[in-house]
């Protein structure tokens, strides 16, 4: 079981801002996933891995795939408090599921 969050690499976020997008990323898959996926996940350690998308589109591809997967996900957008405009899309988190699901959608990612 794993989750991956894809953060988007081409606005500047820096690594504070990138942090909080991640784990807001995180907690968002993660409230989309079933009981039984969540209990094995972190019985397992809650295994996450951070990768690279180089835009927004990028991102929603991702998206849909994950979808179309059946896998838990869930794109996030930034309020605009700080570094980004109200509503940039940041980050998108996949899973947790099992590895090799979550891997159809982010297994050609850089790490970050």
């Amino acid at each position: 079981m794993k989750q991956a969050i894809v953060a988007r690499a081409d606005i500047g976020m820096g690594e504070g801002k990138l942090a909080a997008q991640v784990a807001h990323a995180s907690l968002s898959a993660y409230e989309d996933t079933g009981r039984k996926a969540r209990s094995a996940w972190k019985g397992e350690g809650q295994k996450k891995v951070v990768l690279k998308a180089t835009s927004e589109s990028e991102l929603f591809e991702l998206a849909d795939r994950a979808e179309r997967e059946g896998l838990p996900n869930a794109i996030v957008r930034d309020a605009g408090h700080t570094q980004l405009e109200p509503g940039t899309v940041t980050a998108l988190a996949v899973g947790p599921a099992e590895d090799d699901l979550v891997d159809r959608v982010t297994g050609d990612l850089s790490l970050y």
